[in-house]
């Protein structure tokens, strides 16, 4: 079946970052597989509500149509997330911080442990940040033993390599 794409979800379809783990992979291609399972029975909907004829006072059909273009939308965008898709593979020991790697840094006094994964990962509550951020584009490619300074809010901060693993 044949999606029509929408200017205004065409303009939504940017780029995602790459970088996911094996695990959350396999959970992306989980969410893919129950998209398919459910995709025949939205159309389906759709198809039986649009032989009621008038569609423009039909709510019932209207709503299905949205449904059915969220799923097909959903769809569209893991498949291109998981083709597209970079494992972050476990680091072996090295000297400077790269994706996968954890990573102690000291600022203000205090040591603070960080997981630095790809944004789709990014969990900064639980320790996990994305390269992206400033704070993971900051740390990458340095060695322990180096600072490396964040001007944030008007204000710089330090942190301090201490550990890689």
């Amino acid at each position: 079946m044949r999606t029509l794409n929408r200017k205004s979800e065409k303009n939504n379809q940017n780029k995602t970052d790459p970088f996911i783990t094996e695990e959350k992979y396999h959970e992306l291609k989980k969410t893919l597989e129950k998209l398919y399972k459910t995709r025949p029975k939205a159309a389906a909907e759709v198809s039986s509500l649009a032989e009621m004829g008038d569609f423009s006072e039909n709510v019932e059909y209207q709503l299905a149509k949205g449904r059915l273009r969220g799923i097909n939308n959903r769809i569209l965008m893991l498949e291109q997330q998981l083709n597209h898709a970079v494992i972050i593979s476990p680091q072996k020991k090295t000297d400077s911080v790269r994706i996968g790697h954890h990573v102690r840094i000291e600022t203000e006094g205090k040591k603070i442990d960080y997981l630095i994964l790809g944004s789709a990962e990014s969990k900064p509550e639980k320790g996990i940040i994305s390269h992206l951020s400033p704070l993971g584009s900051a740390l990458l490619g340095h060695k322990v033993g180096e600072s490396v300074t964040l001007r944030l809010a008007e204000r710089e901060m330090e942190y301090k390599i201490l550990k890689i693993e």
